[in-house]
C-alpha cells in the first residue's frame, strides 16, 4: 500500500492551529498521510487572520503564533489550474477558494478533509470527504 495522500483545507488547518475541539480527530485522521493542499490555502489563512482582526478576535501577537503553528504543519503544493477553478467554481456556485480545492482533489485522487459545510458539495462530484468528530 502506498503512502496515502489527503487535501486538506483551510477550515481543518485553523481547527488543529487554533486548538479547536476538532483537532484530536483531525490529527487522527492525518496521522501518516501526506497532506495535499493548492497554493491558495497559504493566502486563504492570511484571509482568515485580517478577517479574525477585523472581528478583534485576535491580536498580532496571536496571529503570529497561529503562523507558526502553521509553518509547523508539511502541506505539499499542488498544482491547480485556474480555467478548472473558475468552471468549478461556477457549476457549483462555491467561491473561488472552494473550487481551488475541489480541483486539488479531483486532480490528485484524494479525499478531501474539511470542515466547511459548503465543501461537502464534493460527495456529488464523487470525491470522498473525511469527517472530523469535535470532542
Amino acid at each position: 500500500m502506498g503512502v496515502v495522500e489527503i487535501v486538506i483545507d483551510t477550515s481543518a488547518i485553523l481547527a488543529v492551529i487554533a486548538e479547536q475541539p476538532e483537532k484530536p480527530d483531525l490529527v487522527r485522521l492525518t496521522r501518516g498521510a501526506t497532506l495535499l493542499a493548492p497554493a491558495s490555502v497559504h493566502w486563504e489563512i492570511g484571509n482568515a487572520m485580517s478577517a479574525m482582526f477585523k472581528r478583534k478576535a485576535i491580536g498580532i501577537k496571536d496571529a503570529v503564533r497561529l503562523l507558526e503553528a502553521y509553518a509547523a504543519i508539511p502541506i505539499r503544493v499542488a498544482e491547480v489550474g485556474l480555467k478548472q477553478a473558475v468552471e468549478l467554481s461556477a457549476k457549483w456556485n462555491v467561491c473561488a477558494y472552494d473550487a481551488y480545492i475541489l480541483a486539488c482533489a479531483i486532480n490528485e485522487r484524494a479525499p478531501l478533509l474539511t470542515l466547511d459545510g459548503g465543501l461537502r458539495k464534493a460527495r456529488e462530484l464523487k470525491l470522498d470527504v473525511l469527517e472530523a468528530k469535535s470532542r
